[in-house]
């Protein structure tokens, strides 16, 4: 049984297939969905989601930091609307993107922060996007470390120093198709790292591991990305399936 912390199955890149997509995941042993949030144009398509598979789907909420914009204080309130609502399994997907957008990276740290914030509140993981911006991430973490603050650095592709300082956060380093990829650095250093710390995760539609690279992702490639991690364990894929899940369950309590 593996879990699959981050795929965004709601995408519109799953319209067509969406059925069999899940249907090829569930069938390769993938059984747990942590679907992230991006913001309130998408919270229907998640609930719909949610209610198709309501066994497999657990859902996270939050605000996308490509998605902070102008009217980010009302995309908040959105937010907070839905936890106040129903339960939700993270605060997410949260933290900051300088990569599509540098302009924001103000509004973007007052975002991030005031949802750690809500993640404390609601006693919730919080799952962190990061791209061109660890230093900054690591900032706002600074400023809002605590022993009840604690999650997922999503798609993680930092150095071994950069891992280490996200652990100290209490964060679990998602590893996903960038493993495979020839460039990817992490495969390097990744067996330095006690496998408690590691959660597995696909960011499917994006990220697709080789053979697939610059194709669609789907949770269904998780077992690709679960057998390259394992080789760098030297861990059977059994073994790293039991191990990763119990991490997932110890991150998202269930």
């Amino acid at each position: 049984m593996l879990t699959d912390t981050h795929t965004h199955l709601y995408s519109n890149a799953f319209d067509g297939d969406r059925n069999e997509m899940m249907n090829r995941a569930l069938n390769a042993g993938i059984t747990r969905f942590f679907v992230p949030a991006i913001d309130s144009t998408y919270t229907q398509a998640m609930y719909s989601l949610e209610r198709e598979y309501p066994k497999n789907v657990f859902l996270m909420m939050g605000l996308h930091p490509t998605s902070v914009k102008e009217n980010f204080e009302e995309e908040l309130a959105h937010v907070e609307l839905q936890f106040q609502a129903r339960r939700f399994y993270a605060v997410g997907e949260i933290g900051i993107d300088l990569y599509w957008d540098s302009t924001t990276l103000e509004i973007q740290k007052i975002a991030f922060k005031k949802q750690i914030q809500l993640a404390k509140k609601y006693k919730l993981p919080i799952v962190i996007h990061c791209r061109n911006a660890f230093d900054e991430i690591f900032e706002v973490l600074e400023t809002e470390k605590a022993n009840d603050l604690f999650g997922i650095f999503h798609c993680f592709t930092g150095t071994f120093e950069q891992a280490e300082r996200a652990i100290s956060y209490n964060m679990k380093l998602g590893i996903g198709g960038v493993i495979t990829f020839k460039n990817g650095k992490i495969d390097t250093f990744l067996e330095k790292i006690p496998l408690e710390h590691i959660v597995l995760e696909t960011d499917s539609p994006y990220l697709a591991p080789v053979p697939y690279r610059g194709k669609r992702n789907e949770s269904s490639y998780m077992a690709l990305i679960s057998q390259k991690v394992g080789e760098i364990y030297g861990i059977s894929h059994n073994e790293l399936a039991r191990i990763t899940t119990e991490n997932s369950k110890s991150v998202f309590g269930i």
